[in-house]
């Protein structure tokens, strides 16, 4: 694939999410669309949502349930495009939900593979690509980023790196939340980060994931300056951003 072609993908992928055209997102000027349910969206969206902002740079693309429309529309266009996404115009957006007991919940940004500069990076470590059935023994907290319990079903291949009495070290695996794209996610033993592992599962994943005729992507909150890192350094690059409201019970029970 090329980095237009891994583009495209992601676009129609976000257009399936939102509900919306892939063009929406590269419009100059906001878009608001109704969110609604969509077999083909990922799997860990519950949708519809009340509201979801996209931005691949361009814009906006809001994702809404229809009687938010004037809160979200006078939102995005006061405000531009990148201080929607913060403090201080954020608040703004979050106490006018506050009335409908929701607020603003997930921030979160995503990457791309750069195919010109990814990879197959190595760390000194024995490597060794896994599949669904190698996974059954691990899911543990040390690997609470790389597999997900809940979704078992979702995870479908993973790279890990092995030390010289064979204990896995570090771990990157990907669920397939939607049919094209699958979602990295990785970690690695305390005693064993800072060398290099975590880039070195993430980039021969991302690799055999492209292979599959599958668009890897990689996600984390901006704030998480060392899984930033970790994509940056594997080979991939940021592509858009969103930001989610939910209710407040569900933001309560995370914060506990």
């Amino acid at each position: 694939m090329t980095n237009e072609e891994i583009l495209q993908a992601a676009l129609r992928q976000s257009a399936i999410d939102a509900n919306c055209s892939p063009d929406d997102f590269l419009r100059e000027s906001p878009v608001i669309v109704e969110s609604k349910p969509n077999d083909s969206a990922r799997k860990y969206l519950d949708l519809p949502l009340a509201c979801n902002l996209i931005s691949y740079g361009n814009n906006i693309v809001a994702s809404i349930q229809p009687q938010y429309r004037d809160i979200v529309a006078a939102y995005i266009q006061k405000y531009p495009v990148e201080h929607c996404f913060e403090t201080p115009n954020m608040h703004v957006l979050n106490d006018a939900f506050l009335p409908y007991n929701m607020q603003v919940c997930f921030m979160a940004e995503y990457f791309l593979p750069d195919v010109r500069k990814l990879a197959p990076l190595q760390c000194g470590l024995q490597m060794r690509l896994l599949h669904q059935e190698d996974f059954a023994a691990l899911y543990l907290p040390q690997w609470e980023n790389a597999l997900c319990e809940k979704r078992k079903h979702l995870d479908v291949l993973g790279v890990g790196a092995y030390d010289d009495d064979g204990q896995l070290v570090g771990l990157a695996a990907c669920s397939a939340d939607c049919e094209s794209m699958w979602q990295i996610g990785v970690d690695v033993l305390p005693g064993w980060r800072r060398r290099g592992i975590a880039s070195a599962v993430t980039s021969q994943l991302a690799l055999e994931i492209l292979h599959r005729g599958k668009v890897p992507f990689y996600c984390c909150a901006w704030s998480n300056l060392k899984s930033v890192g970790n994509a940056l350094k594997s080979g991939f690059r940021p592509a858009w951003v969103e930001m989610t409201v939910k209710p407040n019970a569900l933001v309560e029970s995370m914060n506990r």
